[in-house]
């Protein structure tokens, strides 16, 4: 059985060149988190269903329209940017990490692909001066100072499904987080997308810009 077949089993969608990118990543990680750790050793063996098809929840929400700019804050290793890339290659995907190896695998991987579509950045998300129709990530942050972080990096025109906004996987009971937030949300259970007991709690959270 091919590593890849999960993704393939959800996204049927896929055709044989992204699932065949799909079928490096787990080589590629493996051999850069030898030397710098960007993925817990524990979930290197459900690699695929715990980084690839968590990220690729996002693309269950929203198919994002050809031209889309979308920045991934906080990315880590590549997540869930890299495989959104894969997803969407007529998007255009910003990652950002304000820890500098952490992005050195992200630009090594995205090399290895031949992605064409990624830019790593060395940086803090406040200080991106650019705009994006969408933010994405992956529970970097509480998500009160997650929105202050992208105040400002919005476009104003909207080309999507969903009006431009941050679309957050996040797990657990958010109440509480949540209701200091005075903008438009909604969420989406990942367990509505996938039978796999890892997605239970976990949720896409869409906020409007």
């Amino acid at each position: 059985m091919k590593r890849h077949s999960l993704i393939a089993h959800y996204f049927s969608e896929l055709s044989s060149e992204q699932l065949a990118l799909f079928e490096q990543l787990q080589d590629l990680y493996n051999h850069w988190n030898f030397q710098i750790n960007v993925i817990s050793r524990k979930d290197t063996e459900n690699f695929y269903e715990r980084h690839v098809l968590h990220s690729l929840a996002i693309a269950k929400v929203i198919k994002f329209a050809d031209g889309s700019r979308i920045l991934d804050i906080g990315t880590g290793g590549g997540f869930p940017g890299i495989p959104l890339a894969i997803m969407f290659p007529k998007c255009d995907f910003v990652l950002v990490d304000s820890i500098g190896k952490k992005i050195k695998v992200v630009n090594e991987i995205s090399q290895a692909l031949g992605l064409k579509n990624v830019t790593g950045l060395h940086e803090r998300a406040e200080n991106i001066n650019q705009q994006f129709d969408f933010v994405v990530s992956r529970a970097v942050a509480a998500m009160p100072t997650f929105l202050k972080w992208t105040k400002g990096q919005f476009l104003k025109e909207n080309k999507n499904s969903l009006k431009n906004g941050v679309l957050y996987l996040k797990g657990g009971d958010l109440d509480e987080e949540m209701k200091v937030v005075k903008k438009a949300i909604q969420y989406f259970d990942l367990k509505d997308f996938y039978k796999e007991d890892f997605f239970q709690t976990k949720k896409v959270v869409y906020v409007r810009n």
